[in-house]
């Protein structure tokens, strides 16, 4: 037996467990933190500013916490603000309205994505504006064999930790986190919660003390006020994100633009 096999076996299996379940924790929220913060409030919608040594860092981080999914921030911006532009209308590109599956909502925004990625359609400037760019990294960060080193990397984790069959049915999540998330707002956000507000498109919040999607459930918030850092309204409210905005405008890191 490889000696490295030997001291994996040395470990007893509830430690094991609580590492593949703090691995799952850990991928789901750091990735989760990225698109929101990184790709949502920054890339599309220029919330708050970052000088470049920030902004690098944080195209890093967000390959890192993503992985096997990593998303572009110059073509998440950019369907981002598609879909305030267009929300539920034809020209969305994730609207419920125009698709007849979740599953079907998501071919039709890896269309749209991958059309932005490669630049094959002409995207007028207001869709592009400020939007940050780094295409070097993003043509190595993006590519199917980095994909597959982190995708490999999740297998092999798993192998060595996992003690459990039904384990390994977590693996899809880490292989397709970054689109997930966006998937659960995208689609769920748009038929299932309450409103604070009457707005022209179907969004919602998805619960009112949103912990799972990191103020990211404050759909109809945000699209009442999408140029708002901070997503809750609410008393009762919670946007985690925004307080770690805050802190990192306290400590320098960036600066929040005035509304």
């Amino acid at each position: 037996m490889h000696p490295s096999n030997d001291f994996i076996s040395l470990i007893p299996i509830d430690i094991r467990n609580m590492i593949i379940f703090w691995f799952f924790i850990l991928h789901w929220y750091l990735s989760l933190f990225c698109q929101t913060f990184f790709l949502h409030r920054y890339a599309a919608h220029n919330m708050f500013v970052m000088n470049k040594f920030w902004e690098r860092f944080f195209y890093v981080f967000t390959l890192i916490c993503q992985g096997s999914s990593y998303l572009s921030a110059r073509a998440y911006g950019i369907l981002h603000r598609l879909h305030h532009e267009y929300a539920d209308t034809e020209k969305d590109p994730h609207s419920p309205q125009h698709s007849g599956s979740v599953v079907d909502m998501m071919w039709k925004t890896y269309k749209v994505y991958t059309a932005v990625y490669y630049n094959a359609e002409p995207i007028e400037e207001k869709f592009t504006k400020n939007i940050p760019t780094w295409n070097r990294f993003d043509e190595v960060a993006g590519s199917w064999a980095m994909r597959l080193f982190w995708a490999a990397f999740y297998i092999v984790f798993y192998i060595m930790f996992a003690t459990q069959w039904w384990m390994y049915l977590l693996l899809p999540i880490h292989f397709f986190i970054g689109p997930l998330h966006g998937m659960i707002i995208n689609w769920y956000a748009h038929k299932f919660g309450y409103k604070n507000f009457s707005i022209n498109n179907t969004s919602v919040n998805l619960m009112p003390i949103d912990v799972l999607m990191m103020g990211e459930g404050y759909h109809n918030n945000h699209h009442k006020h999408p140029g708002r850092s901070k997503f809750s309204s609410k008393w009762y409210e919670f946007d985690i994100t925004y307080l770690i905005v805050r802190c990192f405008d306290f400590l320098g890191i960036l600066h929040i633009r005035k509304v």
